[in-house]
């Protein structure tokens, strides 16, 4: 509206604009929407994820991530005999998972017949063949003298091997029963002067491995060679063939089966322990004997199984 203007002058007259704000009901409500569409967004991405995860992976992988999260195992924790020992049963001395205190009661009664047989104790009592060192030395004996039989039989098979019947000989010694490979003056294990075998002498110890393989006894290899020494003992000497042969002599072993754990000592002695001492070149000198050891007590394992070990002599 226009106000009228003074008298007697030229000014125009004022207008005055009068703003009304009608406040409506469709206004900004907040941003919680933006919270529920980000919780969406995630759980999207999240079930995705999942469905990646079960289209890259192996029936065994998903198998093993379900027993994660199952809860029946937690189940199976907490139930079983032992949970309420130290650490929940997984003590150091708490074997089978039973309670650590005296007092408690477990349910082995439960869990393991009375009839049971087997176990770390099964031949260790006071009566046991694996407690009287003497029972299992004469057991042994029984042993070494089956397969000294069984070697000769299948020497006597094999036409290759018969010729050599009298290049091998069996020895009971106070450690064990020794089989000597000799050489002579027509015949030698291996090439002259090296450590690799010859045929025949490879198919005779492969022979030995066969019979030998499914013992528990130690054994001990070791190397001789007759006093004919090398022009340069610096490059080869009488030490060196003698370890050599005794390692040789272990590899095919080895390689018919015998098990690493049982080779209990490789050793070589040149010339100085001579089978034919009135001639130290004499060529019966060369020879490999291979020993299987006596089993002792102390020799073995937690698990019974008899072991390699530091031995306190012959019995």
């Amino acid at each position: 509206m226009a106000a009228r203007a003074p008298h007697g002058t030229n000014q125009p007259p004022r207008i005055i604009v009068k703003k009304i704000y009608i406040e409506g009901h469709g206004g900004h409500h907040g941003g919680a929407w933006k919270v529920a569409y980000a919780d969406f967004v995630t759980a999207m991405m999240a079930f995705f994820l999942l469905m990646w995860l079960l289209g890259a992976t192996t029936e065994k992988q998903r198998k093993a991530l379900a027993d994660y999260f199952a809860p029946t195992l937690i189940e199976f924790k907490q139930n079983s005999a032992g949970s309420n020992g130290l650490l929940g049963g997984d003590a150091l001395n708490a074997k089978d998972n039973y309670p650590t205190k005296a007092s408690g009661a477990g349910t082995r009664s439960m869990t393991i017949p009375i009839g049971g047989v087997g176990g770390n104790d099964v031949g260790t009592g006071d009566k046991g063949s694996l407690k009287d060192q003497s029972k299992l030395t004469e057991q042994d004996k029984k042993n070494f003298a089956e397969t000294s039989k069984r070697i000769q039989a299948r020497m006597r098979a094999t036409p290759a091997l018969a010729k050599l019947a009298k290049h091998i000989r069996f020895v009971p010694t106070r450690d064990g029963m020794r089989i000597d490979l000799l050489d002579d003056v027509n015949y030698s294990m291996f090439d002259l002067g090296t450590t690799a075998l010859v045929n025949d002498a490879s198919t005779l110890i492969g022979t030995i491995a066969e019979s030998i393989k499914g013992l528990e006894n130690p054994i001990m290899i070791r190397g001789h060679t007759d006093s004919l020494g090398y022009g340069d003992p610096r490059n080869m000497n009488n030490w060196m063939l003698s370890s050599g042969r005794s390692e040789a002599t272990r590899r095919r072993l080895s390689a018919g089966g015998v098990v690493e754990d049982r080779f209990e000592r490789i050793e070589g002695v040149a010339d100085r322990e001579p089978l034919i001492v009135a001639n130290p070149a004499d060529p019966r000198n060369r020879r490999v004997a291979i020993t299987l050891l006596y089993r002792r007590i102390l020799d073995q394992d937690s698990r019974g199984r008899f072991r390699p070990g530091m031995r306190a002599g012959g019995l």
